[in-house]
């Protein structure tokens, strides 16, 4: 056998391959190539973002209902809208949006949940606003409580610091966000939230495996073609984001966040508009002549989980 096939000594054989220490080297120098790309990019992930806008520079002067005297008979919708538009002419760092449910009026007719989803475009598995059915009371004297169950936007949110690339934090208005470009989808938050209100996208669609009216046989296929519905983009965020193959939100950690881009147009969360019983009000924790600062006083009040120390802000009248 030729002594230079088999030299270990560092030499390239006769027949041009290479000897085991030349793979070690070259093996050596991808993995450390991948090292310093992988760092890079987990230093890139890891840079804070940019501080949110503030300032008079985030006041939103809306033109909704200027041509709709308020009554006093109008409907909570019509009073939330306004005080929403109010709230919005103040800088963010002044606002403080609060969410109160009224067990007492849900039905439990999931309006709610289905409308997010059509809000948000929310594929399989990704669901905003579920609401839990809970029975009590002993037969014959068995009812039945509704729970809807958003993002408690929580004042400590135990989400936040468990993020390895700073991809969710809590904005100056109290609402908690995701940034889908930077998230690595490795689902810390979701195990660190203990209300559940964090769900991942696995890229999942309602028409997958949808082959009705395609003959059968090898040439039927395997997948339906997607609906024209399905590929319109969602405007979570102020940003169209279109679920194409593996881009963001695909993959990312997705949650409810008060309908943000509604808001900046002037507009209700769409499970507030929705809520048939008029059991969902949002608005201005800062301002005191706010409905929900109103109710939050007036009514018997609890949050979820009080002792996890959270301190959410969605507030729940019992």
């Amino acid at each position: 056998m030729n002594q230079a096939n088999t030299d270990d000594a560092g030499v390239r054989g006769s027949n041009g391959c290479m000897t085991r220490r030349e793979a070690v080297r070259a093996g050596a120098l991808v993995g450390a190539g991948l090292a310093v790309a992988g760092g890079t990019a987990v230093l890139a992930r890891r840079a804070k973002a940019p501080p949110d806008p503030s300032g008079p520079g985030t006041i939103r002067s809306l033109p909704v209902l200027n041509n709709v005297p308020p009554r006093a008979d109008e409907d909570v919708l019509l009073r939330m809208q306004r005080e929403l538009v109010k709230a919005m002419a103040k800088p963010v760092e002044q606002r403080r949006w609060i969410m109160v449910i009224d067990t007492r009026k849900c039905v439990g007719c999931h309006a709610c949940t289905i409308a997010c989803v059509a809000e948000n475009h929310l594929p399989p598995g990704v669901v905003y606003r579920p609401v839990v059915t809970e029975e009590f009371g002993e037969f014959p004297n068995v009812q039945l409580r509704f729970t809807p169950r958003p993002c408690m936007q929580c004042d400590s949110p135990p989400c936040v610091p468990v993020c390895p690339v700073n991809a969710t934090w809590k904005r100056a208005d109290g609402i908690v966000a995701i940034d889908y470009d930077k998230c690595i989808g490795c689902r810390y938050c979701i195990a660190a939230c203990p209300y559940g209100a964090r769900t991942s996208d696995f890229g999942e669609r309602y028409t997958d495996g949808a082959a009705e009216g395609c003959p059968d046989g090898d040439d039927s296929p395997l997948f339906g073609a997607n609906a024209p519905w399905a590929d319109r983009p969602s405007n979570e965020y102020g940003k169209a984001w279109r679920r194409d193959g593996h881009q963001s939100p695909t993959g990312n950690a997705r949650k409810c966040h008060f309908c943000l881009h509604r808001l900046e147009a002037g507009q209700l969360p769409q499970c507030a508009t929705t809520c048939i019983g008029r059991a969902t009000y949002f608005g201005d924790a800062n301002d005191p002549d706010s409905l929900v600062t109103e109710l939050v006083t007036k009514h018997n009040v609890q949050t979820l989980l009080p002792h996890k120390g959270t301190k959410p802000r969605v507030f729940y009248i019992v």
